[in-house]
């Protein structure tokens, strides 16, 4: 069975198969949300910007040449939506709440293990939301949505290198603030015992 490129797909989508944009859905759509959810931390808007990425993928599929990867191209638009989503959030004053972060966690722990994990994963949440955002959208590239470094160059118009340097610092920051995080949350639990 000939399995279709994305590149190829899109390409039928932009010579006038809009149906076609399905198979990219079915294929992108987990990992679109993925990558929109760890930028944003808010559900709903995260599947309603998965919606309007791939409605701009329909409405701009003329601007598409197949010569780059789908994924950058995709990525590029989801950016553009994130953006777009952050001056609505912006002039609405919408804040956002961690507790969605809880179902990424997993079932069939015992009480103290979730409890340890909820509490680790929250951590970890709080640490990468004070990342500034290009440290945090190069580590959910990189890390979450498994993007190679020339994809991610692509993306964010930069080099390769430059993409290495900022994964390296930005783990670096992440570790500090989580330690610094984790050590607050410890002290706080303390206090309240």
């Amino acid at each position: 069975m000939n399995i279709l490129s994305d590149n190829a797909i899109m390409l039928k989508v932009k010579a006038g198969d809009p149906d076609k944009m399905g198979l990219l859905f079915e294929r992108h759509s987990r990992a679109l949300y993925g990558f929109l959810f760890h930028m944003s931390n808010h559900r709903e808007a995260s599947e309603d910007m998965v919606q309007i990425v791939f409605y701009r993928m329909l409405k701009y599929s003329h601007s598409f040449s197949g010569e780059g990867e789908f994924k950058t191209w995709m990525y590029h638009l989801a950016r553009n939506v994130l953006k777009d989503q952050a001056k609505k959030d912006k002039r609405m004053g919408n804040r956002y709440d961690i507790a969605d972060f809880s179902e990424k966690m997993g079932n069939g722990e015992s009480a103290d293990g979730d409890l340890q994990r909820k509490q680790d994963l929250n951590t970890l949440q709080n640490a990468l939301n004070r990342l500034n955002a290009d440290h945090r959208e190069v580590l959910v590239m990189s890390k979450l949505q498994e993007l190679k470094y020339h994809q991610i160059a692509a993306v964010m118009n930069i080099t390769k290198g430059a993409v290495k340097v900022r994964v390296h610092r930005a783990i670096n920051e992440l570790k500090e603030i989580y330690a610094k995080v984790n050590t607050k949350q410890d002290g706080d639990e303390l206090q309240k015992r």
